[in-house]
């Protein structure tokens, strides 16, 4: 819907300029949004097997053609999230896929960059017209975060129930909730729950080193003989390994750590300690490019998929 509405407003201005009359405008722009909306889903959420998108890549570092960290899983016609980054359900507008499908946000921390857009997911899945309330899965602590956001978006669901109506947006459907998992801070690394077993589709949570962090998981879904594997944030680590044994996809985060060694050494040598602090701490608990690939050969996974690339590469194409 975003999309239509931004083309739409830099067509118009354009149009103006150049003399074309209202009603041409008009058409014009009514083209322009039925071509918008006729294009359908880029994603069939119905089709058979385990589906896996990329709906943020980037980590906390800021890009310009890069969301924060997303995975989509579409397991038989059920859509999850793992992680809400920072505008990536902007990218489901532009993809026009039917947010009111979503079932459910698998968290693997509390990272800032992790849970920024859980708001944006709530209130895009309400207003698609999801029928419940939007269930948010994580480790212990998941049920602060979630009051959070309810709290900081009471007075909005407030104003957008009072203004549409409660018929057609249900307060009681707009809030988030909560399913812990678990997996606390004494949890070690490889130890695992079960989230869900239904309907042939099993996900389990494993905990991984990301450490001071703590809990922090990946998530292993399976499903028609299919399997992948999302790390969220951890170090190179034997127990992603063994978690991720055998799996289809692996999907892990990666830190080009010669990178950052260049961006600290510039800003000591410019004097901003804080940047060169914080860049010199990083890199201990990012798993590097090559690490990543260690751990997917070790798991045997068919193929690996690399996501929060800090830093966010550049886009030639």
């Amino acid at each position: 819907m975003k999309s239509v509405f931004r083309a739409t407003v830099f067509v118009l201005p354009l149009l103006a300029a150049i003399g074309c009359s209202t009603a041409m405008q008009d058409r014009i722009a009514r083209n322009i949004v039925e071509g918008r909306i006729a294009d359908g889903s880029a994603v069939d959420l119905d089709r058979p097997g385990l589906q896996v998108l990329i709906c943020g890549s980037s980590g906390p570092l800021p890009d310009r053609e890069r969301a924060g960290p997303c995975v989509a899983v579409i397991a038989g016609g059920r859509f999850f999230l793992v992680d809400a980054g920072d505008g990536s359900a902007n990218n489901f507008g532009l993809w026009n896929i039917p947010m009111q499908r979503v079932d459910g946000i698998f968290l693997t921390h509390f990272h800032s960059d992790h849970i920024a857009e859980i708001g944006e997911y709530n209130l895009q899945t309400w207003a698609a017209g999801r029928d419940a309330p939007l269930k948010v899965h994580g480790p212990v602590g998941v049920d602060r975060v979630v009051l959070g956001f309810n709290t900081a978006y009471e007075l909005s669901r407030a104003y957008r129930t009072a203004h549409h109506g409660a018929d057609f947006l249900d307060p009681d459907v707009g809030l988030l909730e909560a399913h812990t998992i678990p997996l606390g801070p004494e949890a070690k690394p490889g130890d695992s729950a079960l989230v869900l077993d239904e309907g042939g589709l099993v996900i389990r949570a494993v905990v991984v080193d990301h450490a001071p962090v703590s809990p922090a998981v990946g998530y292993r879904f399976d499903y028609g003989g299919r399997s992948v594997f999302v790390t969220g944030d951890t170090r190179g680590s034997n127990a992603v390994a063994a978690a991720a044994s055998g799996v289809d996809v692996l999907v892990h985060d990666a830190m080009a750590h010669h990178l950052i060694k260049v961006a600290h050494d510039v800003a000591a040598e410019q004097g901003r300690e804080r940047q060169a602090h914080i860049t010199e701490d990083i890199p201990d608990y990012h798993a590097s490019v090559v690490q990543a690939a260690q751990v997917a050969q070790e798991a045997q996974a068919h193929l690996l998929v690399l996501y929060h690339l800090v830093p966010p590469p550049t886009n030639f194409l």
